[in-house]
C-alpha cells in the first residue's frame, strides 16, 4: 500500500510532466543549466537539449552550440533537418524540432559568442521563427524570421539573412548563383552569401572566410564559441 502511494504521488506526476522547452522546466523546478529532456510534439517526441538557466534571466533552449571544434558541422540536409551531436557538448537541435517549438509559443533569439581572448558579446532579436506561417516548413525551406535587433556589442549579422531559406551542401536554396554552403563550407540561412556563418568550419581563430564568423564583430576571424538559443517572449 505504501509503495502504491509512492508511485501515485511521485512517479505518475513525473511521467505527466512533459516540458515543451527549457522555460517550462525552469518554471517547474528552477533547476540550473544543463541537459534536459523536452517534448516539442507530444509524449513520443522527447529530445535532449542544453538549457541555459543563468544568462539574462535564464529559461533559454539552446538549439546550436559550438565550443571546441570537436564536432563536424559540414553535414547534409537530413542531418540539419533532424539534428546531430550531443546536448552535453556541440550539437544542432534540428530544423524540424525548432519549427515545432515556434508553433506553440512566440520566441526571442539570443546569439552568444566568445573570441580566443576571452571576450564575450551577444546579439539579441525580439522575434524569431522558422517558416512560422507555412503549412509545410520543409517545403518552405525552413525560412528564417528575425526582427527586433538588440545590440549586446556583437552588432547585427543576422538580419541580412531574414527571409532566407536554409541551405546545405546537398540542398542549395540561397540567392547566390553558386552554392554558398559549398563555397563557405557550412550550412545556414544563406542569402547571397553571408554576414554570419555559425555552422562554418572551426578554424581556431584563424583569419578565414570559411570560419565560424559573425562579420559585424570579427569580420572573417573565427570565434572560439558560439551558441544560438531561444526563449518564450515576455518571460523574465
Amino acid at each position: 500500500y505504501l509503495l502504491f502511494n509512492f508511485v501515485l504521488i511521485y512517479l505518475i506526476p513525473s511521467l505527466m510532466f512533459q516540458p515543451l522547452d527549457c522555460a517550462d522546466i525552469y518554471n517547474d523546478r528552477s533547476w540550473g543549466s544543463g541537459v534536459y529532456l523536452i517534448y516539442p510534439a507530444g509524449p513520443t517526441s522527447g529530445r535532449y537539449v542544453y538549457c541555459d538557466m543563468q544568462t539574462d534571466g535564464g529559461k533559454w533552449t539552446v538549439f546550436q552550440r559550438r565550443t571546441d571544434g570537436t564536432l563536424n558541422f559540414y553535414r547534409g540536409w537530413e542531418q540539419y533537418k533532424n539534428g546531430f551531436g550531443h546536448a552535453a557538448g556541440e550539437y544542432w537541435l534540428g530544423l524540424e524540432t525548432i519549427h515545432l517549438l515556434i508553433l506553440k509559443k512566440n520566441y526571442e533569439l539570443r546569439v552568444d559568442m566568445e573570441d580566443f581572448d576571452g571576450k564575450k558579446l551577444y546579439a539579441k532579436y525580439k522575434s524569431f521563427g522558422i517558416s512560422p506561417m507555412a503549412v509545410n516548413a520543409e517545403l518552405d525551406g525552413y525560412r528564417l524570421h528575425v526582427d527586433g535587433f538588440e545590440d549586446g556589442g556583437a552588432g547585427d549579422s543576422l538580419s541580412y539573412h531574414n527571409g532566407s531559406k536554409f541551405s546545405t551542401y546537398d540542398k542549395d536554396q540561397d540567392m547566390y548563383e553558386g552554392n554558398c554552403a559549398v563555397s563557405y563550407v557550412g550550412a545556414h540561412w544563406y542569402n547571397s552569401c553571408y554576414w554570419s556563418n555559425p555552422n562554418g568550419l572551426y578554424t581556431w581563430g584563424a583569419d578565414s572566410q570559411f570560419g565560424l564568423n559573425w562579420r559585424s564583430w570579427k569580420a572573417f576571424v573565427s570565434v572560439k564559441s558560439f551558441s544560438m538559443m531561444i526563449r518564450p517572449v515576455n518571460l523574465i
